[in-house]
């Protein structure tokens, strides 16, 4: 069977249930800021080049002051999220504002704090305006329309909502260069949880290229490019992680090739990955409380579908370890479903999964769930979202979320 590994055991988890009941969320903050160095390092060739990490992954203000030590700046898709960032004190062009449907009051918060903001539609550029005036630096995100065959968990871009055509990037620049705008910005995403180094090549040279042609035929001169994120975790442990070094020199590779090349201008890189920054970093710990055993076995934990989304939501896989436990021990094994408590049949962490026998009290470490994870919780079946804790780099943990409490999910509603 696959493994994988992980900064605690068993002895040390059950301490942590003295003090906060299961489930939780424990994020290791090692791992959080060797993965952000480790981006940064390999970028080290372009000068400017900057990770804004995506706060919709994970908005916890610790963790965002920890990636903000680590030079990292911010990719913000709402008010609360600029809110947010302003309150652990990162500003100015340490934003990159990336939206789409954005209500003014979100572009005008922008414009305050000085974030650089990337316009989803050519109609933005006269909504922006109109509502907040112009800023000196604009970026429009490219929607390249059919790709070669890739695997996005996006989808075809000609089917998303994101972004402007070809033809409308460069009415977008021309029209932007005609109101005064002075420096220019260009950004795609068009993909989700890569693994194949080739695709991010493939992706920076049509960038890159792209670059070149707006500053032939428009006459200005693109200051940045934003490759987005879709840099892929390895969920499942037979997977080859992505190597991120090889990653950078591919890119290097054609930025010298396509850029230094043809213009003795530097070109800046942003990145704004999300899930290859915190997904590892963070495990979602539960505890068995039930088994069922009907046409299949059911293992019951106390977390669900609300703490988790993405197995359910999706069949994304997420690696469990049963602490104590070890796959390759000699453990008699056992396929089984793991799910939650919700009163939807899809809340399942896991499904038909080969894992060491298990009983109840044993506790489950749900791996790579530092991204995407907690902030994607709600509140169906009145289900409260847990707490947070931060395993710190001197081996001692603490809370940076409590758990809700009923009070808290009645505090929005008027009761008599």
């Amino acid at each position: 069977m696959y493994s994988k590994t992980l900064p605690f055991d068993r002895e040390f988890v059950e301490k942590l249930t003295e003090q906060f009941p299961t489930p939780f969320y424990l994020y290791d903050e090692k791992t959080l800021r060797r993965h952000a160095r480790l981006f940064t390092e390999s970028f080290a060739w372009n000068i400017g080049f900057k990770e804004f990490f995506a706060v919709k992954a994970n908005p916890n203000p610790e963790l965002l002051q920890i990636l903000k030590t680590e030079s990292l700046g911010a990719d913000c898709s709402s008010f609360p999220e600029l809110l947010l960032c302003e309150r652990v004190g990162i500003n100015g062009e340490d934003i990159m504002f990336t939206s789409n449907n954005t209500p003014a009051t979100e572009f005008i918060k922008a414009k305050e704090l000085g974030a650089i903001i990337n316009l989803d539609d050519l109609t933005h550029l006269e909504f922006l305006d109109y509502h907040a005036g112009l800023p000196d630096l604009i970026s429009f995100r490219w929607n390249p329309g059919a790709l070669r065959d890739i695997e996005s968990v996006i989808g075809n871009p000609v089917e998303a909502k994101y972004g402007l055509t070809t033809n409308q990037i460069f009415e977008g620049f021309a029209l932007a260069k005609q109101k005064g705008i002075k420096r220019f910005g260009l950004h795609t995403m068009v993909a989700s949880n890569m693994l194949q180094d080739e695709f991010f090549r493939y992706t920076a040279k049509t960038v890159f290229e792209l670059a070149s042609e707006i500053e032939q035929r428009i006459g200005i001169r693109v200051e940045f490019v934003n490759l987005g994120g879709g840099f892929g975790v390895a969920y499942r442990p037979e997977q080859t992680p992505l190597n991120m070094k090889r990653v950078a020199e591919m890119i290097h590779e054609e930025y010298d090739r396509l850029i230094t090349a043809n213009n003795p201008a530097p070109l800046k890189i942003f990145t704004e990955s999300g899930r290859w920054v915190a997904a590892e970093s963070g495990t979602l710990i539960t505890r068995v409380i039930h088994e069922k055993n009907i046409y299949k076995r059911y293992i019951g934990v106390d977390a669900c579908m609300a703490h988790l989304m993405r197995p359910g939501m999706y069949g994304a896989y997420h690696h469990i370890t049963v602490l104590g436990k070890s796959e390759n021990s000699g453990f008699p094994v056992e396929t089984v479903d793991v799910v939650g408590s919700l009163c939807e049949n899809c809340d399942k962490f896991a499904v038909d999964r080969a894992l060491p026998k298990i009983e109840l009290g044993d506790i489950l470490a749900i791996h790579d769930a530092g991204a995407h994870g907690y902030a994607m919780g709600f509140q169906y079946n009145g289900k409260l979202r847990c707490a947070e804790l931060l395993l710190q780099e001197n081996g001692t943990v603490r809370m940076i979320r409590r758990a809700e409490t009923p009070d808290d999910y009645f505090a929005t509603l008027n009761l008599k």
